[in-house]
């Protein structure tokens, strides 16, 4: 889940099947919005949001996650390509989701203040 104001990451998880209760194990994770969108995945209908939700079919609602997901394509390469590039572990790719999200976040809200500056994602791994 993404914050569309900030772009941070609010919830995330990493299982091996995308079912209902893990769905709503990730919504519940998240702070409240008042409003959710989603795209034409199934799942999605059967979750309870407690505040108004569309799903839509096209891109027009879910380009901050789609951008947040292609980031996490490329700068985690165990997401790249299932083909070349997998987690043999779960809990390996959950400890990567974390430092990436913990990051990803920090990288956003910096821009925010300053966006003027060039602010590689790398660069926000020195407090760790």
């Amino acid at each position: 889940m993404v914050d569309r104001a900030t772009h941070c990451l609010l919830s995330w998880d990493a299982v091996t099947e995308r079912s209902t209760a893990n769905l709503q194990a990730c919504l519940e994770r998240a702070p409240q919005a008042r409003q959710y969108y989603s795209d034409a995945f199934p799942g999605y209908d059967n979750l309870y949001y407690g505040a108004p939700y569309e799903m839509r079919s096209d891109k027009k609602e879910t380009y901050s996650v789609e951008a947040v997901n292609a980031d996490l394509r490329h700068y985690l390469k165990r997401l790249a390509r299932r083909s070349r590039c997998f987690s043999r572990r779960l809990d390996a790719l959950l400890k990567n989701l974390r430092l990436f999200a913990y990051c990803y976040n920090q990288r956003q809200l910096m821009k925010q203040q300053y966006p003027q500056y060039n602010l590689p994602l790398i660069d926000f791994l020195y407090p760790l």
